[in-house]
């Protein structure tokens, strides 16, 4: 028996064709012969159509393609594997080579947990951990549903704390545009080992229909092109809030909202807050979407805001900078602080979050709250924090900054109940000697915002009018898409920012 039409079709469509061409050449009546060559053509097109669904129809079992994440306790010798598929008992099964040759070995029994929000079909997100990798290597994976092999992939080991490793950096990626696909490309083109987003993964209210056309199809496509690249499944990528994930907070007008908490395997090991407090707003949400929303999340909401990792040489702490967020609370500042302290075996201190405190672009200027946290970085030894939310590329001089004493002044547009942002003022001294070529001891915190990933850019007319840029601006480029790559080699960090077309833009060394 034929599954569909398939098998059918095909042959229709060749007869049919062979049809057309010998009717072409009979000699009707004229005034007949243009109206039957006219439906028979009309006939052909309908059925070519037909024949191209089928031949492009596949039998695709995932909603979401399997993908690599660090997982809750990251280490060099393991990495979680995650997919999503339809709310259907399979009998699903995950098996990989740690060399070339070797043979597979096959996970534990992968776990799932069901997402079920009003508006979108119920699915599973199906989680197996591969253990016992050799750091640094790449190594062969392939995922089995009822015994039939259905994905198979290559992927890269977490790296060790003497590897040299690479790793790119964009935010404000998931808004569909060509732009977003193409720096797709360039970082899969980058070789990076992992991926990092400083936040507004897709737009506009991180629902998980956004993941579904914005971003699962260009960050994890099958083959690399003008559409996307398979950089999901070869290195995890770690993501940070940002106010287009969690912003949106009322489940009854948006039930699949704050998808952020569904779909990432990072560590729960920060700061949790409560919710109302000065760390999580309120949601608003009936009984049975919240119930359908903690269900899914489970421990992720309210403890994956705020946390940190250990990659290589390198110890990062990842920050919620939502502006709902209170940087005056005594418990967030200490908790900070203990993170950054803790990292003592760590040659680098990286910091990740969304809103950037030290901006000269227009948009977005009186939204520097973080800036209060900058005295908490000095003393934790900081290096370099990147950041997104302006949609463009900035590089601070190295510097230090002490808020003044006076308090925060808060901006908000017209008619709004909240405020859009904060100005905190205060003394800031710039390292203008670095210049990362032949001074690469910086005397401070380089400050990045990296927020060209793929949204319109902010600014334009900005990018030759250094007249425009604040004081603490050394770089600044808002006239193309861009992202960050940076190479960790010992006590060398290299960056360079690289445009949509792979031209670089920017290039500086920091040593110790």
């Amino acid at each position: 028996m034929h599954k569909g039409f398939g098998p059918v079709v095909t042959p229709l469509c060749i007869s049919f064709n062979l049809c057309v061409s010998l009717c072409k050449n009979l000699f009707f009546e004229p005034s007949m012969k243009n109206t039957f060559i006219s439906l028979l053509l009309f006939g052909q097109i309908l059925l070519t159509q037909t024949c191209r669904a089928q031949d492009t129809k596949t039998d695709e079992p995932f909603i979401a393609r399997p993908y690599l994440q660090i997982g809750r306790t990251p280490s060099p010798e393991t990495l979680q594997l995650l997919w999503h598929a339809p709310d259907a008992a399979t009998d699903w099964t995950v098996e990989y080579q740690t060399e070339a040759k070797s043979s597979w070995k096959k996970t534990a029994a992968p776990t799932s947990v069901r997402v079920a929000v009003a508006g979108i079909e119920p699915h599973l997100v199906y989680n197996a951990a591969m253990t016992g990798l050799t750091p640094g290597a790449t190594f062969n994976y392939r995922v089995l549903k009822a015994g039939k092999v259905v994905f198979t992939a290559e992927g890269k080991a977490t790296k060790r704390a003497d590897q040299p490793y690479r790793f790119v950096a964009f935010a404000d990626i998931g808004a569909e545009t060509p732009a977003q696909k193409k720096l797709a490309s360039q970082a899969f083109i980058a070789k990076p080992d992992f991926v990092v987003v400083p936040g507004d993964i897709v737009y506009e209210r991180g629902l998980i229909s956004e993941y579904r056309s914005r971003f699962w199809p260009i960050y994890n496509a099958n083959k690399l092109d003008s559409t996307g690249a398979p950089l999901l499944r070869s290195v995890p990528m770690i993501v940070a809030p940002g106010n287009h994930d969690t912003d949106t907070r009322d489940l009854d007008k948006f039930p699949d909202a704050l998808a952020y908490y569904y779909y990432w395997n990072q560590p729960l090991n920060g700061i949790p807050g409560t919710e109302g407090g000065p760390l999580v707003p309120s949601m608003t949400a009936s009984t049975e979407n919240r119930k359908a929303f903690t269900d899914a999340a489970g421990e992720a909401y309210l403890k994956m805001s705020n946390y940190s990792f250990t990659y290589g040489n390198a110890h990062w702490t990842v920050i919620d900078s939502n502006p709902y967020v209170d940087f005056t609370d005594k418990a967030l500042q200490e908790w900070i602080a203990n993170d950054l302290a803790s990292a003592k075996e760590a040659t680098w201190r990286f910091v990740m979050f969304h809103h950037p405190g030290f901006n000269s672009a227009r948009e977005h200027f009186e939204q520097q709250h973080t800036r209060l946290l900058s005295p908490i970085f000095e003393a934790g030894k900081v290096d370099v924090v990147f950041t997104g939310h302006v949609h463009n590329y900035q590089r601070s001089f190295p510097l230090t900054f002490v808020p003044d004493r006076k308090g925060v002044l808060l901006v908000a547009n017209m008619g709004a109940k909240m405020a859009r942002g904060r100005v905190v003022n205060g003394r800031w001294t710039l390292d203008k000697s670095f210049n990362g070529k032949t001074d690469t001891t910086p005397e401070g915190i380089i400050y990045l915002v990296t927020g060209a990933g793929g949204q319109t850019l902010y600014n334009p007319e900005q990018n030759n009018d250094p007249d425009s840029w604040q004081k603490f601006t050394d770089k600044f480029y808002s006239n193309v898409h861009s992202l960050t790559v940076a190479d960790v080699d010992g006590k060398t960090l290299t960056i360079r920012q690289v445009d949509v077309n792979g031209k670089e833009l920017d290039s500086f060394k920091v040593t110790k």
